[in-house]
């Protein structure tokens, strides 16, 4: 974890991920490790119970000076108000994380998170193995891997931007008995043409935004003293 990046300045950098993104149109096609939503819940517990070691440092949620307590509780309730979009259940689990985590703040984790998600996004583009091994679970690290082998062995590039994410939602989020759990839902905009040796376009379209959307799963024990969470699981939406 040496490799990682000043906190404030990235926020979100070594994390411990599984992204399903196209391997053909912009990252790929599915790979075949594609959960359903229970299977996906219970691995992201597993993921953080059996204590990972690849992890996410957060931007911590602003400490207010001594004595204004009242003013700092009713900015947390107006996050979760707000980033709850309406879900009881949602508003619940963030009130219960940030009363076990007094750094924890909807708003602040969700900047860490679009951080997070255009790193891991444009290093898999790029075929950037450093990146991709700081920031990925072994196993996640090792499918991606074979797949940026198999597009070089290929001879075929990827052309990426990451233009923007102007949707980002808290999906999920639940206090177990041990861990913090939060899910994000991105929606992103990219441009991404695959071309081949001759610089053929085969895939794609450099001129065209495309819109893709995944779901991530952090994880975190708020009683421990790492501020560090991990991003145990993800999935593609369709």
């Amino acid at each position: 974890m040496d490799d990682f990046f000043d906190l404030p300045t990235l926020i979100v950098i070594g994390l411990a991920i599984v992204i399903l993104f196209r391997l053909r149109s912009v990252l790929g096609t599915r790979t075949g490790t594609e959960r359903s939503p229970l299977e996906r819940r219970e691995a992201a517990k597993a993921a953080a119970k059996n204590g990972d070691d690849t992890v996410v440092p957060m931007r911590p949620r602003p400490v207010e000076p001594a004595g204004d307590a009242e003013r700092q509780a009713r900015r947390l309730a107006s996050e979760i108000e707000q980033y709850a979009r309406g879900d009881d259940k949602v508003a619940a689990g963030l009130a219960a994380i940030a009363e076990a985590d007094p750094g924890f703040g909807p708003k602040s984790f969700l900047e860490g998170a679009k951080s997070a998600y255009e790193m891991i996004v444009t290093a898999f583009a790029q075929g950037d193995r450093k990146t991709l091994r700081n920031l990925l679970e072994k196993d996640v690290y090792d499918g991606f891997e074979k797949a940026i082998a198999e597009r070089e062995a290929a001879g075929h590039k990827v052309d990426f931007t990451f233009v923007g994410l102007p949707r980002i939602e808290i999906s999920e989020a639940e206090l177990d008995k041990r861990n913090a759990l939060v899910t994000i839902r991105f929606f992103a905009e990219v441009v991404s043409a695959t071309r081949d040796r001759d610089g053929t376009l085969i895939e794609g379209n450099a001129d065209q935004v495309t819109n893709i959307a995944d779901e991530w799963t952090f994880a975190r024990n708020p009683k421990s003293r790492d501020p560090n969470w991990k991003l145990v699981a993800t999935s593609q939406l369709d």
